[in-house]
């Protein structure tokens, strides 16, 4: 009796632990969403058009007395929300850590987020107000819903588990944002068969993207659970001097600050490319809307294949090798970007295969070998910083490409120039002993990392 007792408790356990990495998977699946039919496809372009038509004759708007030209408020929108990210995501990570109470803090960032993102649907005539404000709100609690939803994968997989897990979970988010993508793109271009005008169809498919997150975060919420407190203590209430505090810590552990350094340098290159190729597609190559947002879906769909393809591959030869082969590959795959013709879809779309391969795989392994790296109970302190790398300081890439296209007048040197980014960060994590990084952090190593 006692011995079965003792092989029922390991058995209950994996089985618990399968369920709450079950319902991670789908807040990945719930907020991608937003990412993809949000961020990247429709409201850039639908913003801009509220904002021009509430401009005034010299196409300024003028958001609390400052002139803006209204084709730059997008940006700036999303600029905002950036730091707003800055200050609360350390927080939210702190008292994540410090009260153990991750999951009402996720139910709150998401929420607010889904919430927000349904509200656009409201965003019509001149209100570009309320989309700068419905758009800051909806980024930050984003950033803040994946600093905690992060935070979760050190407690729910082993170390062994860690890569296929973290690739499954981004498998799920783009398998999501392809789905809804398509359901968009259905009712956008053909809108007058659903009796719809163009406009309400993409106001349609802003809000839906909103009720979607909302409405599959159940599933995490249900499934995930909490942990006691490693530490006692109440949250900082200062964003910034809480990252000083983690960046301090951090000090302590420099193969894991040296990994994070790595990360922001080419992860700023990734973010770069996801936002900077519909430009160079429309403004060097001439393609066209539908060319483009078909090329998006496509990224879509492949990145699902590349996230559990490449999570196979480092079982093989381990986390570090794989992210390393990736950054070559976005070498490559850029390289041969600067050569495309223009005028010329078919080799737009393979281009956007060759970055739908390796998108997904380089951030999910990222994602995995950084969990390594964290010490236990500070999962969601560590995290905020990851994320804000990820998010936070991801403007040298455009800053550099803008630059470059104001120096040159060439999108192409412009697209060209961010091979540095793939480059300084291969050298930088080539030089991370991450087997010491692993043990210097209080982890056991894997076989494999």
């Amino acid at each position: 009796m006692g011995t079965d007792t003792v092989r029922a408790q390991p058995a209950d356990e994996a089985a618990e632990r399968r369920r709450e990495q079950h319902g991670w998977y789908f807040y990945d699946w719930a907020c991608s969403v937003y990412s993809t039919s949000v961020l990247t496809v429709f409201l850039g372009p639908y913003l801009t058009s509220v904002a021009k038509h509430a401009a005034d004759a010299d196409g300024f708007v003028h958001p609390l007395g400052i002139p803006v030209r209204a084709g730059s408020f997008f940006a700036y929108a999303v600029s905002a929300s950036v730091i707003l990210s800055i200050f609360v995501m350390p927080m939210a990570g702190a008292a994540a850590d410090r009260t153990g109470r991750k999951k009402p803090l996720l139910a709150a960032a998401a929420y607010m987020g889904a919430a927000a993102t349904t509200g656009m649907f409201f965003l019509n005539g001149d209100r570009y107000l309320l989309g700068g404000l419905l758009l800051i709100v909806a980024n930050a609690s984003v950033a803040v819903s994946m600093v905690l939803y992060n935070s979760y994968l050190p407690q729910i997989a082993p170390p062994e588990e860690r890569d296929a897990v973290s690739s499954r979970g981004w498998a799920f988010g783009y398998a999501a944002g392809s789905l809804v993508l398509v359901a968009n793109l259905i009712l956008f271009t053909a809108h007058d068969s659903f009796g719809v005008s163009e406009s309400t169809a993409v106001r349609i498919c802003l809000a839906s993207a909103g009720i979607w997150w909302g409405a599959f975060t159940l599933v995490p919420l249900k499934q995930l659970r909490d942990r006691p407190a490693a530490a006692a203590g109440t949250a900082s209430v200062h964003g910034w001097r809480q990252l000083a505090a983690t960046v301090r810590d951090m000090r302590g552990k420099p193969l894991t600050l040296a990994f994070l350094l790595a990360y922001l340098v080419y992860n700023d290159g990734i973010q770069t490319v996801i936002s900077q190729a519909s430009v160079y597609g429309s403004e060097e190559l001439g393609l066209s809307q539908s060319t483009l947002i078909v090329a998006v879906l496509l990224v879509q769909v492949l990145a699902v294949g590349g996230a559990l393809g490449m999570g196979r591959l480092a079982r093989t030869y381990g986390a570090k090798r794989t992210i390393l082969g990736s950054l070559v590959a976005w070498t490559v795959t850029l390289g041969a970007g600067y050569f495309l013709p223009a005028g010329a879809p078919v080799w737009f779309f393979v281009l956007a295969a060759g970055i739908g391969l390796v998108l997904g795989g380089s951030q999910a392994l990222s994602r995995s070998l950084f969990s390594h790296l964290v010490p236990s109970g500070k999962e969601a302190e560590y995290f905020s910083a990851y994320e804000m790398s990820d998010r936070g300081m991801s403007w040298l890439g455009p800053l550099l490409f803008g630059l470059t296209y104001q120096l040159t007048g060439s999108y192409r040197d412009a697209i060209i120039s961010l091979v540095a980014f793939f480059v300084i960060g291969f050298v930088l994590l080539a030089r991370v002993p991450v087997r010491r990084a692993v043990r210097d952090a209080g982890n056991p190593v894997p076989d494999r990392i």
